[in-house]
């Protein structure tokens, strides 16, 4: 059956590669854990084999596997914001298309009843604000799409008349302007404003419960 949508977006659509930004900002973390899984497994084999002029001390080894543990943490961090370096964001007048390792989807203009802006404090003292994109459907939704799942959020509505299921976009950094700027210009006829919400409002998605319903339906 042939889609009424196109295939891919419009030539002049707003791009944010997401996937690049995001690559930069997780570099931090992971040589965090990286520094500390250095300093843990070096300590470690000194103690263990009394290279600071002690006794041998097998303890050391504990610190050695606290070390090699961030270090495979720290690895992991690296291969997730890797696989996700080529994700992106589009905006046209379709919708707004989303990229990722786990494929392509298009969230239409037409499926939804209101597009609005939240925004929050940081959590800690001098971090910067959050923002995020709040796409309310005008019907259900697949909360378990393999694509945006990750996305979707289950509160309290913007307003009576819109469902609780809604797709959260987090607009980060430099990446913000631009985004809602494309919202706003392609869906000014959903438009619902801005508001402050608690701070760290972005939240995680449902993990645990998205497994047990993706369990359920390969069973």
């Amino acid at each position: 059956m042939t889609s009424r949508y196109p295939q891919r977006p419009a030539l002049n659509a707003t791009l944010i590669k997401s996937g690049r930004s995001q690559l930069k900002g997780g570099f931090g973390a992971v040589m965090g854990c990286m520094g500390i899984a250095v300093f843990f497994i070096a300590a470690g084999l000194a103690a263990a084999f009394g290279l600071m002029g002690k006794e041998p001390n097998p303890g050391g080894f504990a610190g050695v596997v606290i070390g090699l543990v961030a270090g495979l943490f720290g690895g992991g961090i690296m291969k997730s914001f890797w696989a996700a370096r080529n994700a992106y964001t589009c905006v046209d007048h379709v919708g707004l298309w989303i990229s990722n390792p786990k494929g392509n989807k298009l969230i239409p203009w037409d499926s939804l009843a209101g597009v609005g802006l939240y925004w929050s404090k940081g959590q800690k003292r001098r971090a910067p604000k959050q923002y995020s994109i709040e796409l309310c459907p005008n019907g259900p939704i697949d909360r378990d799409d393999p694509v945006v799942w990750n996305l979707v959020r289950d509160e309290e509505p913007m307003h009576p008349s819109l469902p609780r299921l809604r797709y959260r976009l987090p607009a980060r950094g430099a990446d913000r302007e631009p985004l809602v700027g494309a919202v706003r210009r392609h869906a000014a006829h959903l438009w619902l404003g801005e508001a402050e919400r608690e701070p760290g409002h972005i939240g995680y998605p449902d993990i645990k419960g998205h497994r047990a319903r993706a369990r359920g339906r390969t069973r």
